[in-house]
């Protein structure tokens, strides 16, 4: 699959697309039930118990009633095509229940119905025939092996969880979309049972048509969600994918997802349960967090991270102010902010010392430790709290009152405090961790206040909210530089070749010359100047280090002489059958920071583009950036800075600081390379890359260009 082309992103499904799915003035139950708690039954039970408005036709050859509804013997006997229908028949029926419906002109349908793609070939072959028909009809298909949607707004329950039995959703503004049915539904249990709001919820199954990609576009648009949670295993469709979540940043949603398969076993899990691709992890951090998105780790930390962003307060550059009656929760505080990366700055020592002043004892930097002598005086908290808002102008505030604010003498009062900090800045995010019981802890939310009882999780989502601010004010990025069209070779090339090629593309190398005798190389090196590097020149030997392919150092005639006649001797040895070009002969830098520039074609998002230095930092800390191509010179820079290695190029220890512009731009060019080069590239590695001096240049000091064979 080829990368999204660059171009101003697909506006998605447009928001009726999708309104015959959830929002359906009638629905058709095919292999419906009597009984409540069978498959067949339990969509009719639940919209009968919530009021769906729409018109409910129950199909059942064998009975002419269905929990007080008129049921049909055949689709063919509906009095009308239904907008949307369920089939909750088994696999072998499913097909012609589909083509029925879509001759009839129902325009999406619901398919519970396991036994497709995620049995093998066999049942691959069957969900295509599936797709084929209803597309050819214009119908949409959600499923099969999907355990269905809900949504609140207009009680549609087109599911047959059992979640329900335990209770029906408050409705709310926080939408759920999940590929896998049985997760999806524990999301929303959780996120029920902790009284989260749910606007709708939609498990997409095996994705022969829609998948969460179409549903979280569909949310991005949807007026009655504004924070959308995600589950997937797999991304099926780039496309789709990318186009929603660029929309949901456009109209300020924020998403936050759970994407599974990190691990070698839960991806091939993954590909096992849905047969669908899981992609490679780092790649996925990468291509989420370009476009604002917020991976959980953990479903806790995706409810919390929902729950937080139904606030609507998003601070772009946030910091985090922290008022605390404990000294110990402080550092706590702290250190889990440090791990988040989310800053804590110092108040200002004028506003530290009015606070030591209102109270001797206090610790007034940040965290502000107001003692529990704010229990005898709660007026601290407004003084304090505003001294932190106002002076400390931080993004965010976390009120740490452990058991005492959930306290019945004091609760009364410390609210009293804190509705007065809340009505001064209802721009800040104010975040509270206190003990208490349930009725208490729904006060503090009716106030306005989002409760934690652990305040680590409180600073993950408030770093959360920072995330989404940031994304949210950013500009649209400028469009990659234009580069020349250019054809790739048929088979991979020669290092020599591929600098050539990466030349037209203005990626620079190390002065260097091509030679098939000795007599060449050594006049090419007193060209070039002493010393110079050495390097077989094959297309078929491209880890030319592994046989000891490459001498460094070569520092006057003799030894190039010497050097060529050895390189061609290790060649012959170790890759006798190689074809053999010759010697590479090139100028050794030095005084450069050695770096690593590469692309691979990730299965899901296409060409990606990888940063990191060289060494010991590539091949053991993995300390690398990604991003998918292409892009321009300010995303290649902030990749580049982004790494924890920064450093060494920044000048650190009195380094001499490295030409960061000549590297940004060398790396923006091989993205657009990349993408230009379409399907046949399988990667391209520049290893390494010397970034010399301030002003001095970068250049490539060896190249790779791999052509994938199989490519169409």
């Amino acid at each position: 699959m080829d990368a999204l082309p660059y171009a101003e992103p697909s506006p998605g499904l447009p928001l009726d697309a999708l309104s015959a799915l959830l929002a359906p003035r009638s629905v058709a139950v095919i292999g419906a039930s009597g009984d409540a708690s069978r498959i067949g039954g339990r969509p009719i039970a639940a919209m009968l118990e919530r009021g769906y408005q729409g018109r409910i036709l129950p199909v059942n050859p064998n009975r002419p009633e269905i929990q007080g509804l008129r049921a049909y013997a055949s689709i063919a006997e509906l009095p009308e095509a239904p907008d949307a229908a369920i089939i909750a028949v088994p696999a072998a029926s499913a097909e012609q229940a589909t083509r029925e419906l879509a001759e009839r002109g129902t325009k999406a349908a619901i398919m519970f119905t396991a036994g497709f793609a995620e049995l093998g070939e066999a049942g691959a072959e069957a969900q295509a025939r599936l797709l084929e028909i209803a597309r050819r009809h214009g119908m949409r298909l959600l499923g099969p092996n999907s355990l269905g949607l809900f949504n609140t707004a207009n009680g549609f329950y087109g599911t047959f969880t059992s979640s329900l039995e335990r209770g029906y959703p408050n409705s709310g503004p926080i939408g759920i979309a999940s590929q896998s049915g049985a997760y999806g539904m524990h999301l929303f249990s959780m996120a029920r049972d902790e009284g989260m709001g749910i606007s709708c919820s939609v498990t997409t199954g095996n994705e022969a048509d829609l998948n969460v990609g179409d549903l979280i576009g569909w949310m991005a648009q949807d007026p009655g969600t504004e924070v959308i949670a995600a589950y997937s295993e797999g991304i099926r469709d780039a496309g789709s994918f990318l186009a929603a979540l660029d929309l949901a940043r456009r109209n300020r949603k924020p998403v936050v997802m759970m994407k599974v398969g990190r691990s070698e076993v839960g991806s091939a899990a993954a590909r096992s349960h849905t047969a669908s691709i899981a992609g490679d992890d780092a790649v996925t951090d990468a291509v989420l967090a370009e476009f604002g998105v917020v991976r959980a780790r953990t479903t806790e930390e995706l409810l919390d991270v929902a729950r937080l962003a139904v606030r609507k307060v998003y601070p772009a550059g946030n910091t985090l102010g922290v008022l605390t009656v404990s000294g110990g929760a402080g550092v706590l505080i702290s250190d889990a902010a440090e791990a988040a990366g989310l800053p804590m700055p110092p108040m200002p020592e004028d506003a530290q010392a009015v606070l030591r002043r209102d109270l001797p004892f206090c610790a007034p930097a940040n965290p502000v430790d107001c003692t529990a002598q704010v229990l005898n005086d709660l007026s601290l908290v407004t003084r304090f709290g505003h001294s932190l808002i106002r002076d400390g102008g931080y993004g965010s505030i976390l009120l740490f009152f452990t058991h005492a604010g959930g306290a019945p003498s004091i609760t009364p009062r410390l609210r009293e405090e804190l509705r007065g900090l809340r009505a001064a800045y209802p721009d800040r995010l104010l975040v509270l961790s206190v003990l208490a019981d349930p009725p208490q802890i729904r006060e503090f939310e009716e106030d306005g206040f989002t409760v934690f009882a652990d305040p680590s999780r409180a600073v993950a989502a408030i770093h959360a909210m920072g995330r989404f601010g940031d994304a949210f004010a950013a500009d649209r990025p400028a469009p990659p530089p234009a580069l020349p069209g250019f054809g790739l070779p048929a088979t991979t090339p020669s290092e020599a070749e591929a600098k050539r090629i990466l030349a037209r593309a203005g990626i620079e190398a190390a002065p260097e010359r091509a030679c098939a005798r000795a007599d060449e190389a050594v006049a090419a090196a007193e060209a070039l100047g002493f010393p110079v590097v050495l390097k077989i020149l094959s297309p078929d030997i491209l880890h030319k280090s592994e046989i000891g392919g490459v001498l460094l150092g070569v520092s006057d005639a003799a030894a190039v002489r010497d050097g060529f006649a050895l390189l061609l001797q290790r060649a012959a040895s170790a890759a006798p059958d190689a074809r053999i070009e010759g010697v590479l002969v090139a100028k050794q830098l030095s005084g450069g920071v050695e770096c690593i520039l590469g692309v691979h074609r990730d299965p899901v998002f296409g060409p990606v583009a990888m940063f990191g230095l060289g060494g010991i930092f590539v091949e053991v800390l993995k300390d690398v950036s990604f991003r998918r191509c292409p892009f321009g010179e300010p995303e290649a820079e902030a990749m580049i800075r982004s790494i924890r290695g920064a450093p060494l190029l920044l000048g650190a220890r009195g380094r001499p600081v490295a030409d960061v512009p000549a590297l940004a731009r060398m790396l923006s060019r091989l993205s657009v390379f990349a993408h230009q080069a379409g399907p046949r590239l399988a990667g391209i590695d520049l290893n390494p890359v010397f970034a010399m001096p301030e002003g001095q240049g970068a250049f490539a000091a060896d190249a790779v260009i791999d052509i994938a064979e199989d490519a169409a």
